[in-house]
């Protein structure tokens, strides 16, 4: 299922948003300008991602456009796994 990262980052945003009131959340709005995501948020953010899905982020890699939005989120994530997957056909 190919939305199936989206879903799991969907569900994370939306955990983090109903703790702070907020109960709709589009993948185009911005998650630190709605406040569902602080400077906290975004390492709970990384956290998640490199427990759920394997990835490493690297620090120069947590910037704002990388995490803005649910859809940009998911665009860093497919990057990271893909340069994973090239990593790991070059080492094979």
């Amino acid at each position: 299922m190919a939305d199936y990262p989206k879903v799991l980052i969907r569900q994370f945003v939306m955990e983090n948003a109903q703790g702070r009131g907020i109960t709709e959340v589009a993948d185009t709005d911005s998650l630190i300008e709605s406040g569902i995501v602080d400077s906290l948020g975004i390492f709970r953010l990384v956290t998640f991602l490199e427990e759920t899905f394997g990835v490493k982020v690297g620090d120069d890699e947590i910037v704002n456009e990388n995490f803005q939005t649910v859809n940009d989120i998911e665009r860093f994530l497919a990057t990271k796994q893909g340069q994973m997957q090239g990593e790991a056909r070059a080492s094979a």
